[in-house]
């Protein structure tokens, strides 16, 4: 198998699901790919591009968009595009970390998340707002699905509905209600 970009994001994003955050490092990913550390940075520069790289292809799916149209309202898609996220990043251990670290670097590539943005404009928040909006709701999902697989982690056992649904709701109808 050839080491190309593709190869290097698809084992780390294996990695990440298979073992978590904690053991992916570009020592392990090396390993599975049976190459030197070295290497690997002929295709990402550091750790927070390829984390930022495994970001997009986890989010950067047709499952993971909406179309404004086909919802009564443009507070009804983000609700939806919202629910899509949690939903998917839900059972990939630690995936908030990661979608944390790819925004903070201000990747452009995160669909979903540039989606949001245009969907809080769509509802008439000024551009601006709409930043500050969409970080909001990601905070809200991330958080959220932060919380549920720590649950997971300590096995504790707590009720199904963790109140996302409730919170999303009202951060929605306070952003453009």
């Amino acid at each position: 198998m050839a080491l190309t970009q593709l190869t290097v994001v698809d084992t780390a994003v294996g990695i990440l699901q298979q073992f978590g955050l904690a053991d992916l490092s570009m020592r392990r990913l090396a390993k599975e790919l049976d190459v030197q550390v070295g290497a690997l940075y002929w295709h990402v520069k550091n750790k927070q591009e390829l984390l930022a790289q495994v970001a997009a292809q986890l989010l950067n799916t047709p499952a993971l968009s909406v179309a404004a149209a086909d919802y009564e309202s443009p507070a009804e898609a983000i609700l939806q595009l919202a629910r899509k996220l949690y939903l998917a990043l839900l059972p990939i251990q630690d995936s908030p970390e990661v979608i944390e670290v790819a925004t903070a670097m201000q990747a452009t590539e995160l669909q979903p998340v540039l989606q949001l943005r245009a969907l809080l404009e769509a509802a008439g928040l000024a551009a601006e707002n709409a930043r500050h909006g969409q970080q909001l709701i990601l905070n809200h999902v991330l958080g959220s699905v932060a919380y549920r697989q720590n649950l997971v982690q300590l096995d504790v056992d707590a009720p199904l509905a963790d109140g996302f649904d409730w919170g999303l709701q009202r951060a929605v109808s306070g952003l453009i209600g």
